[in-house]
Parts: structure tokens; sequence; C-alpha cells
């Protein structure tokens, strides 16, 4: 099945590793042009290189950074078809754990993030004729998941900023998707499990040997999976396609809609 991405230009955030960087692969080798960011320049230079794309290093989090990764994305490829909003998720912990700053970031981090990123996108995707947005959340917005209250509260924001703009944007060409792991074989996966082990005084193992008993899959995702799901949803193939909100979680949210 050809997706129809030769050629278009994309922009994949938080693609230093894990989902960002499966998907940032992917698209890659579907003929997309591509531009990488993530907050450490050396892990963004070694995945640049395993993906034959340019990087962009700047952290998501802080002011003004999201505009400037979109102008240097842009004038590296001549314009912007695809934007991937991707971003590292905030600490786990209990509601009380947190103060006001742990909130005021994790709103940064995943809330913020998106809305500058896409603010600064748009002028160049008015202009693209596949113009497609995909947010990367959580299946948390459909059911919580333990210990990660901050995670849980701020995506459910992005999740509404996306089907808002789907609507409010639709009519000027311009897709609004948003993709929901659930959990993921990644760097973050292993630790945020160590956590909530640590939390329940359990093992890793046994930790992990619970979470598979909720997937009727009986696994994990792996990234791979993951990015098959976000380039179709990126891609002209998925044309039709656009206020979803797509799970990637093997099953794992119990709910009918």
């Amino acid at each position: 099945m050809d997706l129809g991405l030769r050629g278009l230009r994309a922009l994949v955030t938080g693609a230093s590793s894990g989902l960002g960087f499966a998907t940032a692969r992917l698209l890659a080798a579907e003929g997309a042009r591509v531009v990488v960011n993530g907050r450490d320049p050396d892990k963004l230079a070694r995945a640049g290189r395993d993906i034959g794309a340019e990087g962009v290093p700047g952290d998501l989090s802080r002011a003004g950074v999201p505009e400037s990764v979109v102008d240097q994305a842009s004038r590296i490829l001549g314009g912007l078809d695809l934007l991937l909003v991707n971003a590292g998720g905030p600490p786990p912990g209990a509601f009380e754990s947190f103060d006001d700053e742990a909130w005021s970031k994790a709103v940064d981090l995943c809330f913020l993030s998106a809305v500058r990123l896409i603010r600064a996108a748009l002028p160049h995707l008015r202009r693209s004729k596949a113009a497609s947005v995909l947010t990367v959340t959580s299946v948390s917005v459909k059911q919580p998941i333990q210990n990660l209250i901050l995670s849980n509260s701020v995506r459910a924001a992005t999740v509404g900023l996306t089907k808002s703009l789907a609507l409010e944007l639709g009519g000027q060409g311009i897709r609004f998707n948003s993709i929901l792991p659930g959990w993921t074989a990644t760097e973050r996966a292993t630790k945020l499990i160590a956590s909530n082990a640590a939390a329940k005084g359990t093992t890793v193992e046994a930790e992990m040997a619970e979470r598979a008993r909720d997937f009727p899959l009986g696994r994990m995702a792996t990234p791979e999976e993951f990015a098959n799901v976000a380039v179709f949803l990126l891609s002209p193939a998925a044309s039709y396609v656009t206020g979803s909100m797509i799970a990637v979680d093997g099953g794992a949210y119990k709910g009918t809609l």
C-alpha cells in the first residue's frame, strides 16, 4: 500500500528515542523528508544519523523553543506538511506529592508545547495540500493509569485541544488526530514500571507480569507497532480521518467507546 508520503515534509518532536524515533524512522523509510527534535543534542545527533534526518535540538517545555524548532525545520525542509507532536512525560506520583510548580512544569511539557508547536506550524500547514497533525497522548485519557496523576490530567487537555482544532480548522484542509499509546517497550515505560513496583513494594518482574495480564494480547507494544499506526494517520492514506483518538494499547482499555 502506497501511503503517499514520498516527498512530504515532516517534523517529529521527541524523536531521540522511543515512539518519536520509531515514527521518524518509518516516515523516512516511506519517502518523507524528516526533521527530528529532541532535548539532548548528542542523542538527537545519533538518532538523526540512524534515520537520515537533520536534527533541531531544543527543550519544548521552554517558551519560545517550539516556535524556533518549527521555524528551523520549515527552513530546512522548505515548508511543512506533517507534524508529530510528541514530548516526554511528567514524573509519576500521587496527587498530594505535587505542588503548583510540578503542575506548571507538566502543563508546559505536555500541553503548552503542543499549543506552541501547532500555532507556529499553522502558517506552513495552510500552504500544504496534505497537512496533518498527530498529537501523541496516552490511553490514560480514556482510562487513568495509577500513579500518573500529572500525565493523566495534562494529556486529556491535549486531546481536547486536538479535537477542537479538528473542528475549527478542518475547513482549511488540515487534519488533526491524537494517538493514544498504552504500555510500550520504551525507556520511559521501563522507568515507570520500576517506579510503580517501588510504590507497591514489589519487584519489577512482578509488576511487568501484572501489566501483561491486563493486555488481551499478553504483552506490551513495540515502538515499531506504534509507528505503523502513527505514520498511517499522518499520511494522505488517512485523508478522511480527522478528530479521531486512536488507541494503540493491545486492547488494554476495557471501555466500548
